[in-house]
């Protein structure tokens, strides 16, 4: 098992490398960049101690070399105008949109969205598992009908009203303040019992908003998979043999029907990030992806390019936790990855 984990972590190094050329490579497609931009809105307007200050920032942060060169610079595989100094070596690089360096930048939204994403996806799991199981184990009946029309409705909702709806709600019944991930006291204050406790509650709104599709797809998805293993061959045969359908149930087809279910843990990561965009600005929610929203729309490469590495390496975290998992509740995994070898 050891030697199965060492290797999937392994192999995420290249798969890092590939992922941040390729979010690079898309950053620059557009012409230009953020100081291009800029330089031609100052020629525009004949202001031109400006420019040569734009230009002086476009070497000091190597905009003026060959595509390549700038894509290894930025990783730090390259010496750039102050040596090796990129990713690799703790450098996230310079917002332009800002004038401040990024991790200044998204530093206090990184563990607040790493937190709303966690809670989202146990919220998501915590309900579709129990809603799934009971529905395929009572198909058609009134609570499957039920459930899946509650699935069909939270797929069909657009996560920005339904943030809107809930938001009024708790804020009439509980009266928890409309916005943020904490009470405006808390904000800019160290850490205390008292502002853990006030993103405990102000996380309910987004996890429920953000999590409503993708718990709703989920128990689609689990409903199927145990109907499916419900309906095979060895089922029937071990209710002939006269076990009993709660150990059934928990000993074979739902262990097979899991399988999905977990390896989806991964993918819902990057979805739910880029779905929650909208819905961070309606709720005004202080995670990492209105920031993106401004830095693509500004052209801040550096600030664009980490936010969206971040976004992969936390879908590579996610798609390892799930591969472990897997490979805990089937065997067979593990040993097809040995045989491989």
């Amino acid at each position: 098992m050891l030697i199965y984990i060492l290797r999937r972590i392994l192999t995420m190094i290249p798969t890092l490398l590939v992922i941040s050329f390729l979010i690079f490579f898309i950053i620059e497609l557009p012409t230009g960049d953020y100081i291009s931009n800029q330089i031609a809105v100052l020629r525009s307007t004949g202001e031109a101690s400006s420019i040569a200050k734009l230009e002086f920032l476009r070497a000091e942060f190597a905009l003026d070399r060959p595509f390549f060169e700038r894509f290894l610079i930025w990783i730090g595989l390259w010496p750039g105008p102050h040596g090796f100094d990129g990713l690799i070596q703790g450098n996230w690089g310079w917002s332009f949109e800002f004038d401040k360096p990024v991790q200044a930048v998204v530093g206090p939204t990184l563990p607040l969205t790493i937190v709303l994403n966690a809670a989202t996806i146990l919220f998501v799991y915590i309900v579709s598992f129990p809603i799934g199981i009971y529905s395929a184990t009572r198909q058609y009946s009134w609570g499957d009908y039920g459930f899946t029309f509650l699935g069909y409705i939270g797929l069909a909702t657009p996560n920005f009203l339904l943030g809107l709806i809930l938001l009024y709600f708790f804020n009439k019944w509980f009266g928890l303040s409309v916005g943020g991930l904490m009470a405006s006291q808390y904000i800019d204050q160290p850490w205390s019992v008292d502002k853990v406790m006030s993103v405990l509650a102000h996380l309910i709104v987004p996890t429920i908003v953000i999590g409503t599709s993708g718990t709703a797809a989920m128990i689609r998805r689990l409903r199927a998979n145990l109907l499916d293993e419900l309906h095979k061959q060895y089922v029937t045969t071990a209710r002939a043999k006269g076990l009993s359908e709660g150990r059934l149930l928990m000993k074979y087809p739902l262990r097979m029907a899991l399988n999905p279910f977990i390896s989806d843990i991964g993918n819902l990561i990057p979805s739910m990030v880029s779905g929650s965009v909208i819905v961070s600005v309606v709720l005004n929610l202080p995670t990492v992806g209105p920031v993106l929203l401004n830095a693509l729309q500004a052209q801040d490469q550096f600030l664009a390019g980490f936010i969206l590495l971040f976004v992969a390496v936390l879908t590579l975290v996610g798609m390892l936790i799930s591969d472990i998992l897997l490979a805990i509740l089937d065997p067979r995994i593990r040993l097809g990855g040995r045989a491989a070898t």
